[in-house]
């Protein structure tokens, strides 16, 4: 699977903390046969009942394997289900059911109301990650309940289900950056099983899972929740959702933060290479800390080229030799590139990484790249998968009419290579995901034209790897003249507020919690 760099929303930070916090044990499991039918569609309801539910909080029991797995949160946090229509431009026909969670303000004398967060993917699970990373919101939850959702299609809100684990655990074994025609034959016979897959167990889902009708979901949360604006903090794929609920609904708009931003304004092979050049930066990077940190040792040498170089010939040596790890697995190419690719997404895990890379180059084996790469794509100690690759494949699918051929790859894989020796292949690849799929795409880019909205802090980190500082730029442009403010972070990851940035912790800050919002252009180090 490509999840890692594939599409322009990366799960990426949210999925690596989250294991962390886990400790990647996730219970439960998938099931061993597909479903013939998508999960949880029920019956009509008129859209004035819709509005006007009443939300049975209770306890939360623990996530899912297709959330991801992991513990019940602690008892301050309530988990609810919400009704929404499967179709919005049918209000009175079949409904599906929604999970939130919440974790109520906690100075409730001055409690501003509900801010929802999403955490991108697309395919993350808002009810399993939000208290797994809410230290990082303490400050928030003071005046805000911490809201947060599996937006449809993704873990228990009518879950996409695709390839079933053992079946998900063989994709990692296609070469992803195929070389020859049987190797392309053999990526295209892989993408080809995930379709299929996806079509007999969730076909009646497919067309509904899209991000316009993710941000409807998102007003009429909005609604039953009792806020008269949604205030919201979307991170990557997140960001692209709340532009599209600005663009929908402008006056609706409250307080509203942007972060890791996706460019609306590309289409996927701009997207994805963009990508190719974020992470070969975010290498770099890591490669110049790694050598001043640690000189000789560092695995990639004194980095540049020299570094580059030795990653590049790793993978190679992946594609032809997969390595053995602890767990009887062998880290392949695919899986190589996945870990280091997740490692990138944090400076928190560039110790992990160069530890991984020492390992794989001076031990032969790939155990440590091998659980990065495993935490990137939803896979728990026990080998069950959440529904990250499905939700994340067909939510992409169903936004972008774009499809790719194998010649439209190959036309365009010197541009990648040159991009990014290490991730620019396999970019590349990633782009023919949506062929053959059974729905059509909705449209080129999202809109997110906002005119009349309140102000929106969109903010960019210059070290993003999956979401370059540039979308920043073009999503304020695109909000519109005194709707977007972009805030800038000097630094490195993906998910600017979660690095823990002072300067741009009490930006953010004062801006939901008092309103102040920061003049447009304003930087943080």
């Amino acid at each position: 699977m490509h999840t890692a760099v594939r599409g322009a929303g990366a799960l990426g930070l949210t999925a690596l903390l989250l294991a962390a916090a886990t400790g990647c044990q996730g219970e439960g499991s998938s099931a061993a046969e597909p479903a013939p039918t998508s999960p949880a569609i029920g019956a009509s309801a008129t859209a004035t009942g819709l509005a006007a539910q009443r939300l049975d909080w209770h306890a939360c029991a623990a996530p899912s394997a297709a959330q991801g797995g992991g513990t019940a949160p602690a008892a301050d946090w309530q988990c609810a289900t919400l009704k929404a229509p499967l179709d919005h431009s049918r209000p009175d026909g079949p409904t599906i059911d929604l999970a939130l969670i919440r974790s109520k303000a906690k100075d409730g004398q001055h409690r501003i109301g509900s801010l929802l967060f999403n955490f991108g993917g697309p395919g993350a699970s808002g009810v399993a990650t939000l208290p797994a990373l809410a230290p990082s919101y303490a400050s928030l939850n003071s005046r805000y309940d911490l809201v947060s959702f599996d937006p449809r299609g993704v873990g228990a809100s009518a879950g996409v289900t695709c390839l079933d684990d053992r079946a998900l655990d063989a994709s990692a074994t296609v070469d992803s950056t195929p070389g020859d025609p049987a190797a392309v034959k053999a990526l295209d016979d892989s993408n080809a099983r995930f379709v299929a897959a996806c079509e007999h167990n969730s076909g009646a889902v497919l067309p509904y899972v899209d991000t316009e009708s993710a941000a409807r979901d998102m007003d009429l949360m909005r609604q039953v929740l009792g806020d008269r604006q949604l205030s919201y903090f979307g991170i990557s794929y997140g960001t692209q959702l709340g532009g599209v609920y600005a663009h929908l609904f402008p006056q609706q708009v409250g307080r509203m933060v942007l972060d890791s931003v996706v460019d609306p304004t590309k289409d996927p092979q701009q997207s994805a290479l963009g990508q190719a050049q974020g992470f070969q930066l975010a290498l770099d990077d890591f490669m110049k800390a790694c050598a001043a940190r640690v000189g000789a040792s560092c695995p990639t040498g004194a980095g540049g080229a020299e570094g580059t170089a030795k990653v590049t010939a790793l993978v190679q040596q992946l594609e032809r030799s997969p390595l053995p790890t602890a767990d009887g697995r062998q880290l392949t190419e695919t899986l190589g590139v996945t870990g280091i690719a997740g490692a990138l997404y944090s400076q928190e895990t560039w110790p992990v990484l160069a530890a991984g890379l020492t390992e794989a180059m001076e031990q032969g084996t790939g155990t440590t790249l091998l659980q990065l790469a495993d935490g990137l794509n939803g896979r728990d100690a026990q080998g069950h998968y959440s529904n990250l690759n499905a939700a994340n494949r067909a939510v992409g699918c169903v936004d972008s009419r774009q499809r790719y051929s194998d010649q439209d790859v190959q036309q365009q894989l010197p541009q990648f290579q040159a991009a990014s020796p290490v991730f620019g292949a396999f970019t590349a690849w990633g782009l023919t995901g949506c062929t053959g799929w059974p729905v059509p795409g909705k449209g080129d880019h999202p809109e997110v034209a906002a005119a009349g909205a309140a102000p929106i802090l969109v903010v960019g980190t210059t070290g993003d790897p999956a979401t370059p500082v540039e979308g920043a730029h073009a999503m304020a442009q695109q909000l519109g003249p005194g709707v977007g403010v972009t805030v800038t972070l000097h630094g490195e990851g993906h998910g600017g507020y979660n690095t823990g940035n002072p300067c741009l912790k009490q930006t953010v800050d004062a801006y939901l919690l008092d309103g102040t919002v920061p003049a447009d252009g304003t930087t943080c180090s």
